[in-house]
């Protein structure tokens, strides 16, 4: 079992930055594949960024060049640094994590753990 908690939500103008961090608890994270996702009201949940076990990235075209995913596997700590925000990346940004062998990381049914989500408001 594996536990995950976000924070670093709220509210920012367009143009400005934030950074969500995702405690994990529980099962070695070394070994999980870990993904950002986002989901809009009235919306679906999104794709945003993957991150592999071993440190490959994968990102959204929405958010190629403005979004950072990275990992500090020492401190079981999974990180989301977005840069130059838009009024359209509002919405309510998830952590999860998929076990081996990682199979449909850009699908949020692929994944075996959740977060309860942060919010991420983009004033324009």
């Amino acid at each position: 079992q594996v536990q995950l908690v976000e924070s670093g939500g709220g509210l920012v103008q367009a143009g400005g930055s934030l950074r969500l961090s995702c405690a994990a608890s529980g099962r070695a994270f070394s070994t999980l594949g870990m993904g950002w996702f986002r989901q809009a009201p009235g919306k679906e949940r999104d794709f945003v960024a993957n991150i592999n076990w071993n440190g490959v990235t994968y990102y959204a075209d929405s958010v190629k060049g403005r979004f950072t995913i990275s990992r500090a596997n020492a401190e079981n700590t999974l990180y989301l640094q977005m840069n130059s925000l838009r009024p359209e990346d509002t919405a309510v940004y998830y952590c999860a994590a998929i076990k081996p062998p990682y199979i449909g990381y850009a699908l949020y049914r692929s994944y075996d753990y959740w977060g309860q989500g942060t919010q991420v408001t983009v004033s324009s």
